[in-house]
């Protein structure tokens, strides 16, 4: 029997406290599906999400960041063309400059005005979510 699990991922939002605002770190993906997302990657066999979390950041950014708390569970099966992955998605702290590493074709540090068209995934209802929750204290409803 052949069992068919969705696959665990993590994003971050990383937070650069170093700079007016809190911008976040955007990445531009290097590979399909093309367009800017938030960083992360999918967690290794026999690794812990926050473990995954700070090496997705490290290779896609460069960035050494501290995970300040795990925001959400995004898990809708369509949030990846892909395949049904489960992403946690942590906010954390870096200071620094970011570079572009690993499978990302370039970044961007961006206030939430700034931020770009075409995100992947679910990745602009993550950002919706998260600003919401920095302006007016709400945490995303569970559904």
């Amino acid at each position: 029997m052949e069992y068919r699990n969705p696959a665990p991922t993590v994003d971050l939002i990383i937070e650069m406290i170093d700079r007016p605002h809190r911008p976040i770190v955007l990445i531009e993906r290097l590979n399909i599906p093309h367009g800017w997302a938030l960083p992360g990657g999918f967690v290794d066999y026999g690794e812990s999400v926050e473990t995954a979390a700070v090496r997705e950041a490290k290779e896609e950014t460069d960035l050494s960041v501290s995970l300040v708390e795990q925001f959400k569970v995004y898990s809708d099966p369509k949030r990846d063309e892909r395949k049904h992955t489960i992403s946690i998605v942590f906010i954390a702290i870096a200071t620094g400059e970011p570079t572009a590493q690993d499978d990302a074709k370039s970044l961007v540090v961006a206030n939430p005005w700034e931020v770009p068209q075409q995100l992947c995934f679910d990745h602009d209802q993550i950002l919706q979510d998260y600003w919401r929750y920095r302006h007016y204290g709400h945490r995303p409803v569970i559904l």
